[in-house]
Protein backbone atom coordinates (compact mmCIF):
# COMPACT_ATOMS: atom_id res chain seq x y z
CA UNK A 1 0.00 0.00 0.00
CA UNK A 2 1.14 3.49 -1.09
CA UNK A 3 1.07 5.99 1.83
CA UNK A 4 1.36 9.78 0.37
CA UNK A 5 2.57 12.14 2.70
CA UNK A 6 0.79 15.29 0.89
CA UNK A 7 2.39 18.64 -0.07
CA UNK A 8 4.70 17.36 3.00
CA UNK A 9 7.42 15.25 0.61
CA UNK A 10 7.22 18.73 -1.53
CA UNK A 11 7.96 21.35 1.16
CA UNK A 12 11.58 21.08 1.43
CA UNK A 13 12.04 21.60 -1.90
CA UNK A 14 10.37 24.48 -2.35
CA UNK A 15 11.34 28.09 -1.94
CA UNK A 16 9.58 29.87 1.18
CA UNK A 17 8.19 32.03 -1.47
CA UNK A 18 6.40 29.98 -3.24
CA UNK A 19 4.85 27.94 0.12
CA UNK A 20 3.69 31.18 1.27
CA UNK A 21 1.93 31.79 -1.94
CA UNK A 22 0.19 27.89 -1.85
CA UNK A 23 -1.06 28.97 1.39
CA UNK A 24 -2.67 32.18 0.26
CA UNK A 25 -4.02 30.53 -2.33
CA UNK A 26 -6.09 28.13 -0.32
CA UNK A 27 -7.32 30.40 1.78
CA UNK A 28 -8.57 32.82 -0.74
CA UNK A 29 -9.89 29.40 -2.86
CA UNK A 30 -12.75 29.10 -0.63
CA UNK A 31 -14.04 33.11 0.13
CA UNK A 32 -17.16 33.40 -1.45
CA UNK A 33 -18.04 37.36 -3.25
CA UNK A 34 -19.87 39.48 -1.18
CA UNK A 35 -23.77 39.55 -2.46
CA UNK A 36 -25.36 42.60 -3.14
CA UNK A 37 -29.21 43.67 -1.36
CA UNK A 38 -31.50 45.37 -2.96
CA UNK A 39 -33.67 48.12 -1.37
CA UNK A 40 -36.46 46.01 -0.62
CA UNK A 41 -34.46 43.90 1.73
CA UNK A 42 -32.82 46.84 3.56
CA UNK A 43 -36.56 48.13 4.18
CA UNK A 44 -37.00 44.50 4.80
CA UNK A 45 -34.34 44.80 7.87
CA UNK A 46 -35.31 48.00 8.99
CA UNK A 47 -38.44 46.83 9.91
CA UNK A 48 -37.26 43.53 11.60
CA UNK A 49 -34.73 45.46 13.56
CA UNK A 50 -37.05 48.07 14.62
CA UNK A 51 -39.60 45.83 15.85
CA UNK A 52 -36.66 43.46 17.75
CA UNK A 53 -35.47 46.93 19.34
CA UNK A 54 -39.00 47.41 20.91
CA UNK A 55 -39.56 44.21 22.09
CA UNK A 56 -36.05 43.16 23.22
CA UNK A 57 -36.49 39.71 20.88
CA UNK A 58 -33.26 37.94 20.04
CA UNK A 59 -32.25 37.98 16.03
CA UNK A 60 -30.03 36.04 14.40
CA UNK A 61 -28.07 37.90 11.95
CA UNK A 62 -26.18 36.53 8.57
CA UNK A 63 -22.44 38.85 8.17
CA UNK A 64 -20.28 38.74 5.50
CA UNK A 65 -16.46 38.97 7.02
CA UNK A 66 -13.68 38.45 4.47
CA UNK A 67 -14.63 36.41 2.15
CA UNK A 68 -16.93 34.11 4.47
CA UNK A 69 -20.78 34.18 5.97
CA UNK A 70 -20.79 34.38 9.69
CA UNK A 71 -24.12 33.62 11.95
CA UNK A 72 -24.53 35.90 15.03
CA UNK A 73 -27.30 35.38 17.42
CA UNK A 74 -28.16 38.13 19.84
CA UNK A 75 -30.02 41.09 20.92
CA UNK A 76 -29.50 44.77 19.44
CA UNK A 77 -28.23 46.79 22.37
CA UNK A 78 -27.45 49.98 19.82
CA UNK A 79 -27.96 51.03 16.89
CA UNK A 80 -25.06 53.56 15.79
CA UNK A 81 -26.44 55.98 12.93
CA UNK A 82 -23.46 58.01 12.45
CA UNK A 83 -21.03 54.62 11.76
CA UNK A 84 -24.10 52.94 10.39
CA UNK A 85 -23.43 50.05 12.57
CA UNK A 86 -25.36 47.70 14.63
CA UNK A 87 -24.32 46.75 18.41
CA UNK A 88 -25.42 43.43 19.35
CA UNK A 89 -24.86 41.25 22.46
CA UNK A 90 -24.86 37.77 22.04
CA UNK A 91 -25.82 34.83 24.32
CA UNK A 92 -22.67 34.48 25.78
CA UNK A 93 -22.66 38.93 26.89
CA UNK A 94 -19.97 39.61 24.14
CA UNK A 95 -20.69 42.76 22.07
CA UNK A 96 -20.44 42.49 18.36
CA UNK A 97 -20.19 45.45 16.01
CA UNK A 98 -21.90 44.57 12.53
CA UNK A 99 -21.43 47.07 9.71
CA UNK A 100 -24.27 47.61 7.86
CA UNK A 101 -23.29 47.06 4.55
CA UNK A 102 -22.24 43.87 5.65
CA UNK A 103 -25.35 41.98 7.01
CA UNK A 104 -26.52 39.72 4.39
CA UNK A 105 -29.55 39.13 6.48
CA UNK A 106 -31.91 39.07 9.85
CA UNK A 107 -34.38 37.03 11.08
CA UNK A 108 -36.23 36.33 14.22
CA UNK A 109 -34.37 33.49 16.01
CA UNK A 110 -36.42 31.05 17.66
CA UNK A 111 -34.60 28.41 20.18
Amino acid sequence: MIRDRGNKKWVSLMLPEHVKMLREYNASYNKIPKPSLDEQKYEQFNEIVSEAMEMNNTLEFAYYFQGDIRQYIGNIHYFDVLKKELRIIDQRAEKHFLKLENIMGISDYNE
